[in-house]
């Protein structure tokens, strides 16, 4: 019998040699017809501690390693882009912080500029 492969995107690597794997399907409901999304989490050998949360993998059905754990990480599709940070103003606009600022405050601020 054909071994199962399932794709899916790798939730937690907190466990040694273990990753949970989530996999999402779409269903279509019987009564209504509308689409609705169904996931599952299976617990997945990672022999290299190699794969990270993010990471979309192939796991493949196999012998039961542990009570939990019968998959096997096949191999990793695509792996996590890190997203530029954007930089934060520690302050808002001159306008805004007029406004946002107590009055005593601006008027020694704006007495200051001034000199």
């Amino acid at each position: 019998m054909p071994r199962r492969i399932l794709e899916g995107t790798v939730v937690s690597d907190k466990q040694d040699k273990t990753v949970t794997v989530r996999i999402t399907r779409r269903v279509k409901d019987d009564l209504y017809g509308k689409y609705i999304t169904k996931s599952a989490k299976f617990a997945a050998h990672d022999e290299e501690n190699k794969h990270v949360e993010g990471d979309v993998v192939r796991i493949e059905e196999c012998r039961p390693i542990s009570k939990n754990k019968s998959w096997r990480v096949r191999k990793a599709k695509s792996q996590p882009r890190l997203q530029k940070t954007k930089r934060r103003r520690l302050l808002p606009r001159k306008s805004l912080r007029r406004r946002l600022m107590p009055k005593r405050q601006q008027k020694k601020t704006i007495s200051n500029r001034q000199v």
